[in-house]
This record gives C-alpha cells, structure tokens and sequence, in this order.
C-alpha cells in the first residue's frame, strides 16, 4: 500500500498543506490548515468507482491510466 504525508506548512501570510511539492490554499490559522489537511487524509481512505484518469508528469506528459477504486493509499498528517 502506497504511503502519503500532508505535511502543515507556513505560506503566503498563513498557513497550508502540502503533499509533496503541491499545495493547497492558504489557511488564516494553523489549525484550519491542520484541519483541511486532516480532511483530505481521511478522504483518501474512501473508496470509489474504477475510472480512467489523465495526469500530467514534472516534464509535462500526460499519462492516462485507470483508477481501481478500492486502490487507496494510508494517508496521514505531519504537523511540523
């Protein structure tokens, strides 16, 4: 099983999560950034429907492959 980390980090005034290099909007408060980045986590333990998906690579290629609904990573927070 795939492993993923949001981890709360200052930005732009404020605060947000990050997963890897991407991140989210900014927060006003730590804790709202800590409580969005908990919410995405549980999300991520959801299953869903097996669909096809587009995604674009770090040197811009777009891949498509399919989504196996019940494929889905152990997400957690990482509060720094």
């Amino acid at each position: 099983m795939t492993k993923i980390h949001y981890q709360i980090v200052e930005h732009d005034g404020g605060w947000t999560y990050k997963l890897g290099d991407v991140m989210a909007e900014t927060y006003a408060s730590h804790a709202d950034a800590l409580a969005a980045a908990r919410s995405a986590a549980e999300r991520q333990h959801q299953g869903g429907e097996t669909v096809p998906i587009s995604w674009e690579d770090e040197n811009g290629v777009w891949h498509e492959e399919t989504a196996k609904g019940d494929d889905r990573p152990d997400a957690d927070v990482i509060d720094s």
